[in-house]
C-alpha cells in the first residue's frame, strides 16, 4: 500500500502509515455461499479510516486537483455527498490542512454528519428537494451557486469527474482480478457509478476473461431510466442521471426495494456481519440475479461499499424502520432469493 513505511521492532517488520488515506484493506472477502445457498464472495471495502470504498475516489480526485493546480493551500473543498464521500474528503482535508464543506440533505445519517464535523469539516444540510432533481438536484444547485459566488471554493464534482471511476479502474478491479482470475460475474452498486464504470471498463478492456457486469440499483432511482420515487437509505440510486454512466459497459441491471435492503442487512447482522445499506442492496440484488440464472458453476463477486455502524440510527433502528416501512418490515417475510436460515 502506498505511503507505508517499514518499521523494525523486536525482529518483526511492521507497516506504518504517515497519513490516514494510505491505509486500505484491499483483500478481505466474505464467503456468503454457506448460508446463501449460492456461491457469492463479498469484497469488503469498509476497512480503512474513512470506513468506505469512497476513500479511493476521494484520494484520486484530490490528488488530481492538486497536480492540476486547481486545489491550492487557500482553497476550500466543497462537495455534494449523501455521506460516505463526505467522510472520506473530511479525513483527507484534515490530513492535508484544507477546509471542507459537505453539502448533504436530511437523509444523511446523524452519525455521519457528526463524524464529518468531528474531523473539522462544515456540513450544510439541504432540507427541501427540487421538483425534478430531488435532493441531489438541490444539493448540486447549491454547490454551483456557491462556487459562482466565491472562487476559493473547489468542487471536485464526483458525478462527472473521471478520476472517480479511474480510482476503481486502477485499484478495485485489478485487486478483484488478482484474487479471482476466473471471475464470471461482478455485482456493483450504482450511485455516482464511479465504482461501476471503473470496474466495468477494466474488465472489458484489460481482462482476458469475459466477465458479466451486473449493476445493482435502488427502486425509485432514475439512473437506468426507472421512475423517480422515495428513497430514504443514502448511498445507491440517484434522482439525477449520473454523467459518468455508460450503459454499454453494463450487461444487466437489478433494482432492489428498500424493504429488501433492510431485511438483507438484518439477516447479515444475525450472522454477525454488520454492513451498511448499500451493501444490503447489493447482496439482495446479487442473490435475486443468481436465483434467476444457472449459477451452480459461476464464480461471483459483489462489492460491499461500507460497514454498518453509521446506520445504527436508521437501517438498524426499529422505530425509524416501522415509521417508514410499516410494522411488519422485519416480520416473517424475507428478501426475495435469500434462503439462509436464521
Amino acid at each position: 500500500m502506498s505511503g507505508r513505511v517499514p518499521l523494525r521492532m523486536l525482529g518483526a517488520i511492521l507497516p506504518v502509515i504517515r497519513v490516514p488515506q494510505d491505509f486500505n484493506e484491499e483483500e478481505l472477502y466474505v464467503d456468503l455461499g454457506p448460508f446463501l445457498g449460492r456461491s457469492l464472495f463479498l469484497k469488503c471495502e469498509g476497512f480503512n479510516f474513512a470506513g468506505s470504498i469512497k476513500l479511493k475516489a476521494a484520494t484520486e480526485m484530490v490528488g488530481a486537483a492538486e497536480r492540476a493546480g486547481v486545489l491550492t493551500p487557500g482553497s476550500v473543498l466543497v462537495e455534494s455527498s449523501s455521506g460516505n464521500l463526505g467522510v472520506a474528503l473530511s479525513m483527507i482535508a484534515a490530513s492535508k490542512g484544507y477546509r471542507f464543506l459537505c453539502v448533504t440533505d436530511s437523509r444523511c445519517n446523524l452519525s455521519t454528519r457528526q463524524l464529518m464535523e468531528t474531523l473539522g469539516s462544515q456540513v450544510h444540510i439541504i432540507a427541501e428537494s427540487e421538483a425534478n432533481g430531488g435532493f441531489l438536484g438541490a444539493r448540486i444547485a447549491y454547490v454551483r451557486a456557491l462556487c459562482a459566488s466565491d472562487d476559493r471554493y473547489v468542487w471536485l464534482n464526483q458525478y462527472a469527474n473521471p478520476d472517480n471511476w479511474k480510482a476503481h479502474y486502477r485499484r478495485t478491479a485489478p485487486a478483484i482480478a488478482r484474487q479471482f482470475p476466473r471471475l464470471d460475474v461482478l455485482f456493483v452498486g450504482a450511485g455516482t457509478t464511479g465504482t461501476l464504470m471503473g470496474c466495468a471498463r477494466y474488465f472489458w478492456e484489460r481482462h482476458l476473461r469475459r466477465v458479466r457486469i451486473v449493476a445493482v440499483d435502488s427502486v425509485g432511482s432514475v439512473t437506468f431510466g426507472g421512475a423517480s420515487g422515495r428513497r430514504m437509505i443514502p448511498g445507491l440510486g440517484t434522482s439525477v442521471r449520473p454523467q459518468l454512466l455508460d450503459e454499454s459497459y453494463v450487461d444487466d441491471v437489478v433494482c432492489v426495494e428498500e424493504t429488501d435492503t433492510v431485511r438483507t442487512c438484518h439477516l447479515l447482522a444475525r450472522r454477525g456481519f454488520l454492513f451498511g445499506g448499500s451493501t444490503g442492496t447489493v447482496v439482495s440484488g446479487a442473490a435475486a440475479w443468481l436465483a434467476r440464472h444457472d449459477a451452480r458453476d459461476l464464480t461471483a463477486v459483489a462489492i460491499a461499499p461500507d460497514l454498518g455502524e453509521r446506520y445504527l440510527d436508521t437501517v438498524y433502528q426499529t422505530n425509524w424502520l416501522q415509521a417508514l416501512y410499516g410494522e411488519d418490515v422485519l416480520g416473517p417475510g424475507r428478501p426475495t432469493a435469500l434462503s439462509w436460515s436464521v
